[in-house]
């Protein structure tokens, strides 16, 4: 089992590496974990992480009895992808842009109860955020929702986003127990009720 020290290392050499791509100095806490995943549970059905990195969500799911197997982790970072599989072998691992719409086909026969983003919204801009929300949420079950955390001051969606995409923003959390302090979004469709 790898140290909490050794998941800083690399987390803070992918930054110093791509600081946009990562979007953090070091993984995400506990806390923030325990806020991302507490909805989530195993009735949700599968479920679809963005930008796992060093698995802090991952694991905060497992722990809150999602099945391994059904977690898909999609990560672009080459530092990160082998640690996944090696710390979560029974999950299914793509290495891809989060930002880009899947190869046809890629969810097609998966509908997921629930995303958990951990990629930079804040540094893609409303036409990339735009572009990412609308591959996301025709692979969510009715009543699914897209939890993504900020270090900034508001939704990391604009609002135009959201609008133009039917979309509602709602904070659930906020933790100063994180490096840097953060807060959390559970956004969904207008028209949706809770899947999970």
């Amino acid at each position: 089992m790898r140290t909490a020290s050794s998941h800083h290392l690399r987390f803070l050499r992918a930054w110093l590496d791509s600081p946009l791509r990562v979007g953090a100095i070091a993984p995400s806490g506990k806390r923030l974990a325990s806020l991302m995943t507490r909805d989530i549970g195993p009735a949700c059905g599968p479920v679809l992480e963005l930008g796992p990195g060093t698995g802090a969500f991952t694991q905060a799911l497992l722990e809150r009895g999602v099945q391994e197997r059904d977690l898909t982790l999609v990560e672009r970072g080459e530092d990160f992808i082998g640690h996944l599989h090696s710390r979560f072998p029974a999950s299914r691992i793509l290495r891809m842009d989060a930002t880009q719409a899947p190869v046809e086909g890629l969810f097609a026969h998966q509908a997921f109860g629930a995303v958990i983003s951990g990629v930079p919204l804040l540094s893609l801009g409303a036409r990339r955020t735009t572009a990412l929300l609308s591959w996301v949420f025709p692979c969510l079950k009715d009543g699914g929702a897209f939890y993504q955390f900020t270090y900034g001051f508001g939704c990391p969606v604009p609002a135009c986003v959201l609008a133009r995409l039917d979309l509602v923003a709602e904070r659930i959390g906020f933790t100063v127990r994180n490096l840097p302090p953060a807060t959390v979004y559970r956004i969904a469709r207008r028209s949706s009720g809770t899947c999970c």
